[in-house]
This record gives C-alpha cells, sequence and structure tokens, in this order.
C-alpha cells in the first residue's frame, strides 16, 4: 500500500480551499481505488492483463484455426454452444465450468487454419438455471450482432473471424493529442440526406472530409456501441463489444478511423457505462438467468427513468467486462478516447433525479455520493492514461463535481475535460423567455466563465441534447418558420433572418473564446441545421425526415446556410491559429447591460460583441492590456458570412496609453449592432 501513503489528500487544498472539510471522503475514496488497483496489480498482472479480458473472454481463434470460447455464468448449472455450425444441437458442445463461474469449451480446426464456426454465421449460448429452465442468450463478449426487423427486433450472434485479405489493415498512426479539442459530435446513421440510416462507408468518403474543412480536429462518434432501438440514440446497448452493424461491418468503421487519423482528426468514442438496456434475450439483463450478475439486484440495479439496468461496479468480473470493453475500443478499433455518457447518474445515489445541484460541497461528498462508481470512473480513468498517455476522456456530468477533471494520482476523478452543460441551457432559456433587450450581459459572461480552476472545460452552444423532438435547433428558434421562405439570397433579408444569422455567428464565437478549453458542435448546427432531430419510430409512422442532415442545403450557393458554416470553419482555423481554447481564460473587461456590451482578451486578441438589437456606436472605447495597434482579423459582420460589410477586417486601431476598464490601455472603434470583431496585432 506504499501508492496510498504518497497521495497526500491535502494537495487537493491547493486548487480548492474549501474542500478541507471532505478530505477525508476524498482520502476514502482514494483508498478505495488503491486497494482496487493493488487487487488488479496483485492478481490479474496489473492493468496491461486485467484489461484485455477480450483475449481471454468469448471466442478467441488461434493461428491453427482452433477455437476457444469462454463465458462467465456463475448461476447457470449447465451450459452448451449451439448455432449454425452445430444445426442448433443444445447437446453436442458442452462447455466446462470453473471455481470462478466461467464456462470454456475448445473447438478444434476442421482443417488447419479452418475454424469449425464459420465466419459471419450464428452463435448463442444455451444454458439451464439452478430451477431446471434453459435460457438461451448472445455470448457477452460478442463483437459483432445483427438484426432483421422484417423477422424480429431481437439481434441475433454472429462469429466474427474475416479471411486476413479481408482484415482491414490500419496505415495511419494515431494523431498526437490535439493541444485543444475542437470537437464535431457525429452520429453515422444521421449522416446521409437521405430518407433512411448512413453508413460507415459514406460518413467516410462524404462526412469527413466536411468536418475536416471546418477545422475542427475531433471526432465524437455517437451510437456505436450495439443497440436495438435505434431511436435510443444509442444510450440502450445491449453487447457493449459489438459495433453496430446498422451502419455496417467492424472492417468498415476501422476504415472510418483510419482515415480520420490520416486527415490528423482525433477520434473519440461517446461511451455508454452508466447503465445498459434492460433486454434479456439480446442484452445483459439476466444473463445467466440471476438478476444480480452484471448489475445490482433489486431496485438498487435499476435506473427509474430510463428503464435500464445499473451495473455492479464493485463486482471483480464487472470491472474486468467493463475496463477491457474501453481498452478493447482503443485497442481494436483504434479509438483515441471517450466521452463517458451519464457521470451524474454514476456519481451519485440518487442518479440526480429530482436533484438540482447548488454546488454546495455537501451534496458532492455526503451519502448522496456513489462512491462505488466514482472509484470505477477513477479507474478507468487511471487505467487508460496509465496504458495510452495520450487518451483524451471527457466527463458528461451536469452536477460539478469538484476534482473531475484532476488526475487520480492527484485525488481526482482522472477526466482530462468536462462538459460545460449549463451554457447551452442558458442560451435555450434567452431564446424562449426573453427578449433581446432582457439579455444579461452579466449573467451570459458569468455562465460562460464559471467553471473550476485547474480544471478543463468543453464549452458548446448546443449539442444533440438542444435538438432532440420537444425542442429545436438554434438555427430555427432563432428564424423558425422564416427558415422554408427566407433562406435564399434570391429573397430580401428580413429582419427575423437578418437577426438570426447575426445571432447564430455571434452566440458560437463567444461560446468558442470565452466558454471553455476545448469547444464542441453537433452535426449539421455550424450551418444552422433546421427543425429538431427525431429518429424513426411509431409515433411518427417511422419516418427518417428529421433523422438525416440536409446537407443540399448547405452545398447550394444560393442559400445562406453556407453563411454560416463559412463562419463556423473561420473561427476553427483563427483558434487554431492563435490558440485561444490552450491560453488562460479570458479577462473580461466589459459587461456593459445597457449598450449590451462585452470585450475581453484571450491569447493576445481582443474579442468584442455589440449584442444590442438596435444600437451601434462609434468610437466605442474598449479597455486593452497590451499596447499597440490593432488590426480587425474576423468580424461577422463580412459579407463573406451574410454580413452587411458595415465593419470589414483590416483597419488601424491605435492603443491610447490610459487606463480604461482596468486596462492600461484603450482604443476606440465602430462596433455596429448584432456585430462581433475579434482585432489582433
Amino acid at each position: 500500500m506504499a501508492a496510498t501513503a504518497s497521495f497526500d489528500p491535502k494537495s487537493v487544498l491547493k486548487l480548492d480551499g474549501y474542500l478541507e472539510p471532505f478530505i477525508p471522503a476524498i482520502a476514502h475514496r482514494h483508498e478505495r481505488f488503491q486497494k482496487w488497483k493493488d487487487a488488479i496489480d496483485q492478481y490479474e498482472g496489473g492493468y496491461e492483463k486485467f484489461t484485455r479480458g477480450f483475449d481471454k473472454m468469448g471466442f478467441n481463434v488461434k493461428e491453427s484455426g482452433e477455437i476457444v470460447y469462454r463465458e462467465w455464468a456463475p448461476n447457470a448449472t449447465e451450459a452448451n454452444l449451439i448455432g449454425d455450425f452445430n444445426q442448433w444441437n443444445r447437446m453436442s458442445h458442452p462447455l466446462k465450468k470453473n471455481e470462478f463461474g466461467v464456462w470454456e469449451i475448445t473447438l478444434p480446426p476442421k482443417a488447419p487454419g479452418v475454424c469449425a464456426i464459420p465466419h459471419d454465421s450464428k452463435v448463442k449460448i444455451s444454458m439451464i438455471t439452478p430451477s431446471g429452465a434453459r435460457i438461451e442468450r448472445i455470448p457477452a463478449w460478442i463483437q459483432r450482432v445483427t438484426q432483421d426487423l422484417a423477422f424480429s427486433p431481437a439481434y441475433e450472434g454472429r462469429f466474427w473471424n474475416p479471411s486476413n485479405s479481408e482484415k482491414y489493415q490500419f496505415k495511419n498512426p494515431r494523431p498526437p493529442q490535439p493541444r485543444a479539442i475542437r470537437i464535431y459530435e457525429a452520429h453515422v446513421g444521421i449522416s446521409t440526406s437521405e430518407h433512411r440510416v448512413g453508413t460507415y462507408k459514406e460518413f467516410t468518403q462524404d462526412t469527413l472530409p466536411r468536418i475536416h474543412a471546418l477545422g475542427y480536429n475531433t471526432i465524437q462518434l455517437m451510437a456505436i456501441m450495439e443497440h436495438p432501438y435505434y431511436a435510443s440514440f444509442g444510450y440502450q446497448v445491449t453487447s457493449f463489444f459489438a459495433a453496430s452493424s446498422r451502419y455496417g461491418t467492424p472492417e468498415e468503421l476501422r476504415e472510418l478511423i483510419d482515415t480520420a487519423h490520416g486527415m490528423g482528426i482525433t477520434v473519440l468514442l461517446d461511451v455508454v457505462h452508466s447503465h445498459a438496456c434492460k433486454n434479456v434475450l439480446d442484452g445483459l439483463n439476466a444473463f445467466d438467468g440471476s438478476d444480480h450478475q452484471y448489475f445490482h439486484e433489486g431496485s438498487k440495479g435499476r435506473h427509474e427513468l430510463w428503464d435500464s439496468r445499473l451495473f455492479n461496479y464493485g463486482n471483480h468480473e464487472v470491472l474486468r467486462f467493463l475496463l477491457s470493453n474501453l481498452r478493447f475500443y482503443m485497442e481494436e478499433y483504434k479509438f483515441d478516447g471517450f466521452r463517458f455518457d451519464g457521470v451524474t447518474s454514476m456519481m451519485y445515489v440518487h442518479h440526480g433525479i429530482g436533484t438540482g445541484f447548488s454546488g454546495g460541497y455537501p451534496d458532492y461528498f455526503g451519502p448522496g455520493a456513489d462512491e462505488e462508481s466514482i472509484v470505477y470512473l477513477m479507474l478507468a480513468n487511471d487505467a487508460m492514461h496509465t496504458l495510452y498517455p495520450s487518451v483524451i476522456t471527457i466527463a458528461e456530468d451536469v452536477s460539478g463535481m469538484p476534482l473531475l477533471c484532476i488526475p487520480v494520482s492527484q485525488g481526482g476523478i482522472g477526466f482530462d475535460y468536462r462538459l460545460s452543460m449549463a451554457i447551452p441551457d442558458m442560451w435555450i432559456k434567452l431564446l424562449k423567455h426573453k427578449t433581446d433587450d432582457e439579455w444579461d450581459m452579466g449573467n451570459i459572461v458569468h455562465t460562460l466563465t464559471d467553471r473550476r480552476y485547474g480544471e478543463r472545460s468543453v464549452a458548446y452552444a448546443e449539442s444533440h441534447d438542444q435538438a432532440l423532438v420537444g425542442d429545436k435547433t438554434l438555427a430555427f428558434w432563432l428564424m423558425d418558420k422564416e427558415m422554408y421562405t427566407h433562406m435564399s439570397d434570391l429573397t430580401p433579408m428580413t429582419p427575423i433572418i437578418a437577426r438570426g444569422l447575426s445571432l447564430h455567428k455571434m452566440i458560437r464565437l463567444l461560446v468558442h473564446s470565452l466558454g471553455g478549453e476545448g469547444y464542441l458542435n453537433f452535426e449539421g448546427n455550424e450551418f444552422g441545421h433546421p427543425e429538431w432531430l427525431d429518429f424513426p419510430r411509431e409515433g411518427n409512422n417511422n419516418s427518417f425526415q428529421h433523422a438525416r442532415r440536409q446537407w443540399n442545403i448547405v452545398d447550394d450557393q444560393n442559400l445562406r446556410y453556407r453563411y454560416l458554416n463559412d463562419f463556423d470553419a473561420a473561427i476553427n482555423h483563427l483558434e487554431e491559429e492563435h490558440k485561444w481554447l490552450s491560453a488562460s481564460q479570458a479577462y473580461v473587461s466589459l459587461k456593459h447591460g445597457g449598450d449590451k456590451m462585452i470585450a475581453y482578451e484571450r491569447s493576445g486578441l481582443l474579442f468584442v460583441f455589440n449584442f444590442h438589437p438596435t444600437k451601434s456606436f462609434t468610437d466605442y472605447r474598449i479597455g486593452v492590456d497590451e499596447a499597440g495597434e490593432y488590426h480587425i482579423i474576423l468580424t461577422s459582420d463580412e459579407k463573406k458570412f451574410g454580413g452587411f460589410e458595415n465593419v470589414s477586417c483590416g483597419g488601424k486601431f491605435t492603443t491610447t496609453p490610459m487606463e480604461w476598464n482596468g486596462r492600461k490601455n484603450w482604443l476606440q472603434i465602430y462596433i455596429p449592432s448584432r456585430t462581433c470583431v475579434v482585432l489582433g496585432k
């Protein structure tokens, strides 16, 4: 336990002195983490071996063609492997059980190098429970499952073992970890403009070049882990090691990731370890006939809002399964990291249900904290960062848990970034409930800058959450039905469209440059995608109308969507040049309620926003710390961005050495209504 002694819990006080009363709780959870880590080191050969459970469990093929299949099912009293290969004979291929509840069978090759189970043929495990009941399940570690909706919504397990010539061979190394992440959140299935499910191949050929041109350096892929209900957005997972077959084959997903790497783009997986689909026939629920194998039994093992099962993170084999799941996607598909879904639900025994987090520290370290789950997240982060130093992990947490993005070795939970979930909520509330002249500049700035010292945040104006049915995209909130009639350059620029285009650009630049150390955009929102997101389901007659991306409207040179698209690209490329996301937090010198003005400096640039709906200002005085000659390097008012060209790039703005708004110098600029400018030297 030497490593435990080396961690000084009081070191966290350097980050946040208010944590002092909670040092015992922080020390206790770190001790629990260390006990697990020590046990993994002592009995499992450390993270390296423990997280490679897929080399032992499930189907493993040797060069000779021999297949070894293992399955953890402690409650079962008898087990047989069945499938197309043995005409579903429930007696011919029995498995043997060891003292840890792991069943095993070895299938000799039919001929040298020829497996007894044909590639892509159907397989299952048939088991007898203590009551004598026969149950049949898809192997838990299966790497491919398919669904034929014409026959049944249930999935069928497939033995995936392509020949060497059919296996995808990676060509490109992983890109280095980005200095700062500019994330394009994407869903393969909706990435087509046609009324159907898009494919990995199409995403590789058509969507990756768009993302690259826009200047995003990271892609976050949603809904990859297999899920039976398309409309769940991938958040009801049944087969954790199977990449969704809706979009194509595992080899085609590998090609997608490799192609992205060739463009220098990092690829993150939206991983769902917070809960699992309750399906029995094709999921983990009641896998061996018991209620408590992978999950807690009773109400503790059920999420009442999500109608799903909750993992028992205190079980050794569950830890092997989940940690190996992370390693599998890093190793087999070359993902570069993870966005962990539902972290708030995991970290609290109440799962965040009916709880408003006030920021009071007892919320985080009192009896409401689920220490078992927090320790799992610590192990997951520590293992991945140990094995892959360039890995990126992001937490979806709305609670504001302290130390979430501090390394485990320093008493934290170990994530690299947290999502700033309050920011998109603020914009929706403003657009829904406030008139433009009611916008509070101070509150906007506070929401954008309110983040924990020393912990990195990913800011975003809107994600997939805001576009889901029942809500709508920011662009649609701003322009609504006029998007159907007045987004063409051949029609007059109406007041609603002019306002919508201006505010869409201003909001995104403000969030990008002030809101965090990373930035995220959901697919299509960069060009102001209209309407909302809704997957085919019974309630909409299984329509794909809103489960696709209308690329045609941004590609049409007569439509105004291209202005938003081009401004989004300009922001990303300017960030790459001036690196504000990796700079220290901005100094905000101005947030003027009456003038609706915001000004701040970050990374040597001066950002100025005029949100006033009617007032333009001539010779508006702006404080700036560094003296010299400034020029406008980006403005939302350029014609190429759908602006009025009242302000254009260039110009010369010389500082005056006199204190203004707490800065050593000032300069004066013309700043029109609903316009933003960036000045640089």
